[in-house]
């Protein structure tokens, strides 16, 4: 039986309704552009803007994107950056929060309140900075990996999700003579893959828009990650001159240079959007583990 609303609730939805239609507009309509801008040629992106004649349009700027080598070793960096970052803070999550969920943890309360105060007060980007200069991480990749692997928000929403795991499990395995560390790889594991997930994409998206920390600690080239070299072009309007060739003249270099920076966008965008459609299922479910207890 359809659901009868007031006049007051109709006029509500169509409100509700606009806001989420500019709200998309908002999101869909510089994507379009962009991505169409990418595939556009120079001439006449410039002269006459965009354009969906497809004769008007050309591969050029992912041509010299994908062939170049800085690009190339970007992307692959920041991909190892991503997943092992992700790696890393799930694993660091997972088993600080399943200790901190257990109530027979001495002095649970005490390394709770210390996780806490660090949301709150930090050292600062000095202090750090010298932190992993004595370390001796300074152009490596545990630069960028290790200072921020321990995620104090990420360690409350496991603790909070394990809480939630039934306790008669864990006892009826415990009366069956499972080790603590059985029982956390043969029973909790399997039930934690919404928040495993939900983990993994928080920290792969988050190091895969992350420049700042490479371009702090990482002075070698050949390590920095397609965002740094993104940056580079976007911010600094440096397109790397062998993206377009040596021979080519300076007013041919201007001509590529916007379309190489749509298609840059593009391409740094492509992993993620690949990617959340095999997520989804999990965040579902695990994104509103903070609202459970």
């Amino acid at each position: 039986m359809p659901i009868k609303h007031s006049r007051l609730d109709r006029y509500l939805l169509v409100l509700i309704a606009v806001c989420l239609t500019l709200a998309v507009l908002v999101v869909v309509v510089p994507l379009l552009y962009i991505v169409v801008a990418s595939f556009m040629d120079p001439s006449v992106l410039l002269s006459r803007g965009l354009s969906f004649n497809v004769s008007d349009w050309t591969l050029d700027g992912y041509e010299k994107i994908l062939t170049n080598p800085a690009m190339v070793r970007g992307f692959g960096n920041a991909v190892v950056y991503s997943a092992a970052f992700a790696a890393i803070t799930v694993l660091v999550s997972i088993f600080a929060g399943y200790a901190l969920a257990d109530g027979r943890l001495k002095g649970r309360r005490f390394f709770m309140t210390l996780f806490l105060i660090t949301l709150f007060f930090g050292g600062g980007l000095v202090p750090t900075y010298l932190l992993v200069k004595k370390l001796g991480m300074i152009d490596t990749i545990w630069a960028v990996l290790l200072p921020g692997a321990v995620n104090v928000w990420n360690i409350i929403l496991s603790r909070t999700f394990f809480k939630g795991v039934p306790h008669e499990l864990k006892e009826a395995a415990n009366v069956d003579g499972a080790s603590e560390m059985k029982i956390f790889a043969r029973i909790v594991l399997p039930l934690s893959k919404p928040i495993i997930f939900v983990l993994a994409l928080y920290a792969f998206v988050g190091q895969w828009n992350s420049y700042f920390d490479a371009m702090i600690y990482l002075d070698n080239a050949k390590l920095h990650p397609l965002q740094l070299v993104l940056r580079s072009i976007l911010i600094q309007n440096q397109v790397d001159p062998g993206m377009i060739g040596d021979q080519l003249a300076m007013a041919e270099m201007k001509r590529l240079s916007e379309i190489i920076k749509y298609a840059a966008i593009v391409i740094s965008s492509l992993p993620l959007i690949v990617m959340y459609p095999f997520f989804q299922k999990y965040f579902e479910k695990g994104v509103l583990v903070g609202s459970l207890k």
